[in-house]
């Protein structure tokens, strides 16, 4: 049988920026292109392209941060990890990767693969940058003012220092300051770096999987709702963490709060508000990617991934191990309150009594703001 000739191809402008090339539906398999064969959301190829160069990524950045703590007693240098990785990861992911191939990356003289990058963004994708770069920071800024402030290493990892070296004794000095350390990267810096790795797959597949590689989305007749609830998702998010930490270092900043355990504002919503508010904004991104059908299915594993590591791992677990064994041998009185504040409000989803809270609802207002001035600006846009 003779071969039949190739069935035309219809070009479309993508309305994300640049073309793409749309086979026509009559097409067999043998006449796609070859990346229409890793397409399946389980490929091993979609997985190398991305979790492997964050992993490497994350590891590079946990070693230098493992190395600082070190050479400073400061395990501390873990937690800047947190608002650092996915933000380096998106941008790398998105821009800084096209330096590399500098000679193919410009279209104009003079112009550089990343400001090419750039400019082939769509409007979407730069959205998710802008809005992982904003929390990163924020977070980061928080985190470094806080370690300059208190001038010593985080109270969770003097108390896991002491345990190290008291059990066993040691047999020198030189022992007792290394032992902990011997131990940190695989206890304090390695399990970060495994699930942050995981949790930047919202803000790094977009950019990393070929065009025709599968996602999916709502239909562009819900792109405007359904971006607008991102936005508002992310606005009460980060509200949330944001009044969080404000009114907890304005409680801590009285004399009379010694003592006593911040239950008022959005800290009567859950015992951990900025948890949950870290947690929605992290699900903003599936969520924006979902509206403008640019949502690879693996990169839902992010905000799950999120959610354990602060729910079981080194978020509410963590902390409130540390609190329960610090207020018991420093201040019974304190222990006792923060024993009624367990039983009293949920660790980290708000119970269905929260709906008469006000605080809850000055939330939802911050979401639903920014979701109504997104609407605005996109249309005069």
């Amino acid at each position: 049988m003779a071969d039949l000739p190739p069935l035309p191809t219809i070009d479309s402008t993508n309305p994300w920026g640049g073309h793409v090339s749309i086979p026509h539906p009559q097409a067999s398999t043998l006449n796609r292109p070859s990346h229409w064969m890793s397409s399946s959301p389980l490929d091993i190829g979609i997985l190398k392209s991305t979790l492997l160069p964050s992993l490497s990524l994350n590891s590079s950045l946990a070693v230098v941060a493992y190395t600082a703590g070190r050479l400073t007693d400061r395990a501390e240098t873990k937690n800047l990890l947190w608002p650092v990785l996915p933000v380096v990861n998106a941008w790398h992911a998105a821009v800084l990767r096209h330096t590399a191939a500098s000679a193919h990356g410009a279209s104009d003289a003079g112009e550089s693969a990343a400001a090419a990058a750039w400019r082939a963004l769509s409007g979407p994708e730069r959205m998710l940058l802008g809005g992982v770069t904003l929390w990163g920071a924020r977070l980061l800024h928080r985190l470094a003012s806080r370690s300059l402030s208190r001038g010593r290493d985080d109270p969770r990892y003097e108390l896991a220092k002491r345990q190290r070296r008291l059990q066993p004794p040691p047999s020198h000095a030189g022992e007792a300051s290394s032992r902990f350390w011997n131990w940190a990267w695989l206890t304090v810096y390695l399990p970060e770096v495994l699930f942050q790795t995981v949790i930047a797959l919202p803000v790094t597949m977009p950019f990393r999987l070929a065009a025709g590689d599968y996602r999916c989305g709502m239909g562009d007749g819900y792109r405007g709702v359904g971006q607008a609830l991102a936005v508002g998702l992310f606005g009460a998010g980060f509200a949330l963490e944001v009044l969080a930490d404000w009114q907890l270092a304005e409680f801590k900043m009285k004399a009379e709060n010694r003592g006593k355990i911040c239950r008022g504002g959005v800290w009567g919503i859950v015992r951990h508000p900025n948890y949950l508010g870290d947690a929605l904004v992290h699900l903003s991104f599936p969520l924006l990617l979902y509206a403008n059908n640019l949502l690879p299915p693996l990169a839902l594993l992010g905000p799950l991934a999120n959610y354990l590591f602060l729910r079981f791992v080194g978020g509410v677990k963590e902390n409130e191990k540390f609190q329960v064994r610090r207020y018991s041998s420093e201040d019974v009185g304190k222990k006792m309150d923060f024993d009624r504040y367990r039983r009293e409000k949920n660790a980290f989803w708000p119970d269905a009594s929260q709906v008469y809270n006000k605080w809850a609802w000055i939330i939802v207002g911050c979401g639903v703001a920014g979701a109504v001035i997104e609407r605005v600006v996109t249309r005069l846009l």
